[in-house]
């Protein structure tokens, strides 16, 4: 079958899945909603696959959010496969027959893997990554890889290879990074699920600017790496188009954690603390803070205690933390710059980011981890009166995507190319579970949401928030409207 061809499908889906006036378009199901109509063989996994390859050719030209897309004709032999193995009783898990896509950060084996670098451009994975390795075991057929800004690094993802995602909400704006092209895959439906990474807002960013769920789980709680004590500062993790698909993928990701029996949680009491924008340390874009306290009113009217709250640690030992321990854990990518002609490929940021790690003294280092210990023990205090605390996820607004970054908010000069995300590097450098919810769009129809965060190790809980929060509020319901590419 020819590329983008159309196929006209007819199924009986029962009615748990699709309510009485709801859209029948395969690709308008949740992921765990297609999960259970594959399973039923309510829909043939050739006819889902078809779908979303329909999908992805109309729209991604103008989207750019999947990279390295597979050949149509593979892909529908893989799925006529599925049904095949349905057929003889042979379920793989709960994604068997979803169409997939590996952000680019990590290798899918037979596929190009690039890291958004001219170094790599014509580099192909020999194996799977842990990430791919563990939703190939779940059934997925893998479809082609989500962009991302090169090596992952910044808010804005965009590289010299694949150029740059829009938002799913207007092309012409950044989706967000890292994780963008997973983002906007989700928010305009040509993909199910997605998966990602998450440093510096990676997950949260994007969710933001797409108006969908994304998740940064406790950082031991997908890769089995660390404890209290020895946090990392990065972990991957998923991405969804509400909490429920999270949650399947979450499990996927993070096999040896329990995340069964999930309920939305009674805000009746639930203590949350808003810190808004620290007591206007964080410049922000007008409009931000008055969506997030909107959002938190239908949370204080469920019966939620909402109330404003300041950390006892100064934003400023924050940002010198992180990006001290940052900046130093960029001496892993020496090799690169070291080399004249590959240090050339590199974006300037990674070479400023190098060179100040280049710059570091030990003692540096030193103070870097004393007050990373310290935010901990704060982090601890804080919860020990709140159940949750809440920051905006972004401090502007999706901006155009031919902007690398932002320059200034609100007049205010931005002295870095990551300090405009200044506000995720409280849950980011605690380690700790967070989780992007939407609160709405601005007038010009930008989305934003919001981080909670929660203690380390209490995921179960941060999620149930989330679970909760959908019953209260609309923003997922507001689907964009899409751009086509010309034919």
């Amino acid at each position: 079958m020819a590329a983008g061809a159309a196929l006209s499908v007819s199924f009986p889906l029962s009615a748990r899945l699709l309510r009485p006036g709801a859209a029948t378009d395969l690709t308008d199901l949740s992921a765990t909603e297609l999960s259970m109509a594959i399973r039923e063989r309510q829909v043939s996994c050739v006819e889902v696959m078809q779908a979303y390859l329909d999908k992805i050719h109309r729209y991604n030209p103008v989207y750019n959010a999947i990279i390295s897309l597979a050949d149509d004709a593979d892909l529908l032999r893989q799925a006529a496969e599925a049904d095949a193995a349905l057929d003889r009783g042979e379920y793989r898990g709960w994604m068997h027959g979803m169409p997939h896509a590996i952000k680019d950060l990590g290798p899918l084996k037979g596929f190009r893997y690039t890291l958004g670098s001219p170094m790599f451009t014509n580099r192909t994975a020999v194996e799977d990554g842990m990430v791919a390795a563990r939703i190939r075991q779940q059934g997925a057929i893998f479809i082609g890889k989500t962009n991302t800004p090169e090596f992952g690094l910044g808010s804005q993802s965009y590289n010299p290879i694949f150029g740059a995602t829009g938002s799913a909400y207007n092309p012409n704006l950044t989706a967000g990074g890292s994780s963008g092209g997973a983002a906007c895959g989700l928010g305009t439906r040509m993909l199910p699920v997605a998966d990602g990474g998450d440093m510096m807002g990676s997950l949260r960013n994007p969710g933001a600017f797409n108006n969908v769920i994304g998740f940064r789980p406790t950082t031991n709680v997908v890769s089995g790496e660390g404890d209290a004590e020895n946090r990392l500062l990065s972990t991957s993790g998923p991405m969804g188009r509400n909490t429920r698909d999270l949650i399947q993928l979450l499990q996927t990701l993070a096999p040896d954690t329990d995340f069964s029996g999930l309920a939305p949680l009674n805000l009746n009491g639930v203590r949350i603390g808003w810190m808004g924008d620290l007591e206007k340390y964080l410049p922000m874009e007008a409009g931000i803070l008055g969506l997030c306290e909107a959002s938190l009113k239908k949370v204080a009217d469920a019966g939620g205690e909402v109330a404003p709250v300041q950390p006892r640690f100064a934003p400023s030992d924050l940002w010198e933390s992180w990006t001290t321990l940052r900046h130093h854990g960029r001496m892993d990518m020496l090799e690169y710059y070291e080399v004249p002609e590959n240090r050339a490929l590199l974006k300037p940021e990674l070479i400023w980011e190098i060179e100040q790690g280049l710059g570091l003294k030990d003692q540096e280092v030193a103070r870097a981890n004393t007050l990373r210990g310290e935010w901990y023990a704060e982090l601890d205090r804080l919860f020990q009166s709140w159940d949750f605390l809440v920051l905006p996820s972004a401090q502007v607004f999706p901006f155009p995507k031919d902007i690398h970054w932002p320059k200034e908010i609100n007049g205010r000069s931005m002295d870095t190319y990551h300090r405009w995300m200044e506000v995720v590097v409280p849950g980011s450098l605690g380690g700790i579970p967070v989780i992007n919810v939407p609160v709405g769009f601005d007038p010009q129809g930008r989305p934003m949401g919001m981080q909670v965060m929660g203690e380390f190790g209490n995921d179960r809980r941060v999620i149930e928030f989330a679970l909760a929060y959908e019953q209260i509020t609309t923003h997922l319901g507001v689907r964009p409207e899409l751009v086509a590419g010309k034919n």
